[in-house]
């Protein structure tokens, strides 16, 4: 059979899906794709979709190594994406040893790139009392973000990619920020961050934190991805962030949306977002369901982060979309 085989893991979630899609639009039978899916995970939309699936858990090696075999390029998109504390075992099996387990299969396999889905959140950030300060690829992890269980997670994952890299293995990461913006096709997974955006819109979440982050659109992630595979210097990570807005003006333009019902925005911080944060703490708790709203969520919110683009558009060629279009595809 013809095309360069390639392996995506989390392809029934939000950016593989996108992602996967991608491919054999643009790449068509220069392809051949297979997904590897957890069992009980939703692949309705895969159906129509030439590609061959495989059943296998991130956190069985076993599996895993079956899922990479025969592949030239594997795409590590799989991740949980979680705040609270009660996650943090859950965060460390699946975005840690799960992405040990992809490592070690591709270096066993032989596999010629592997373009692994880290974030943001895996790169340094000063903290508020640094003040507004860019952060970039060479932005070292600090301590502050070792108490967040999920920006920990994806550190310790990259920790695993550059292991891989000292093994021997050609590794690019691909660091997007909030990845907002809706895939057209039906029946594509959706994400938390463009619920939220619909909550604000809708006048249902007044409550804004202080400080400020990256936002991208879900195309661009894809096409990163792509990027990343064919232009990437090994070893090395690509910051994704199409635009950084301060969490106040991504209100602000929301509320400029046609339909909008978003009044104003109240900030919330100190005891108000403590006690917000172990709300969300509790709820998460009792149902065993990831939330965005934490303590350490609302910590990191109160940060003025700032993430630069620059090396991702001088060596991976992005032009990024404007993101007046990409709110206006995740809300209305």
């Amino acid at each position: 059979m013809s095309g360069i085989p390639i392996l995506i893991t989390g392809a029934t979630g939000y950016i593989g899906a996108r992602l996967l899609v991608e491919l054999i639009e643009r790449l068509g039978d220069g392809v051949r794709c297979r997904v590897a899916v957890r069992k009980g995970s939703d692949a309705s939309f895969l159906r129509n979709l030439p590609v061959e699936i495989v059943r296998a858990d991130l956190r069985d090696p076993v599996a895993v190594n079956e899922a990479v075999k025969g592949s030239e390029v594997v795409f590590h998109c799989a991740g949980l994406i979680a705040y609270t504390k009660n996650f943090r075992n859950r965060l460390y099996d699946t975005n840690v040893l799960g992405t040990r387990h992809v490592v070690d299969a591709c270096l066993e396999a032989g596999v010629k790139r592997l373009v692994a889905t880290s974030s943001i959140a895996a790169v340094g950030s000063p903290g508020a009392e640094s003040g507004t300060q860019e952060s970039n690829e060479q932005s070292t992890f600090t301590e502050w973000q070792r108490h967040n269980v999920y920006m920990e997670s994806k550190h310790l994952a990259e920790l695993e990619c550059h292991r891989g890299v000292a093994e021997g293995l050609d590794v690019v990461m691909v660091n997007p920020g909030v990845v907002i913006g809706k895939s057209p096709e039906p029946g594509m997974p959706g994400s938390s961050s463009n619920e939220v955006l619909r909550m604000i819109y809708d006048g249902r979440l007044p409550l804004c934190p202080g400080g400020a982050t990256g936002f991208v659109d879900l195309r661009d992630v894809a096409d990163a991805h792509i990027a990343a595979w064919r232009k990437g210097s090994a070893g090395e990570r690509y910051i994704i962030v199409g635009e950084n807005l301060s969490f106040r003006e991504l209100f602000r333009r929301i509320a400029a949306l046609p339909g909008s019902r978003a009044g104003k925005a109240f900030r919330v911080g100190g005891a108000a977002g403590m006690a917000a944060g172990a709300g969300g703490e509790l709820w998460s708790l009792v149902t065993q369901r990831p939330s965005f709203i934490s303590i350490e969520s609302f910590r990191q919110a109160a940060y003025p982060a700032r993430y630069s683009n620059q090396r991702s558009v001088r060596e991976l060629g992005l032009s990024y979309r404007p993101f007046e279009e990409t709110l206006r595809s995740a809300i209305l």
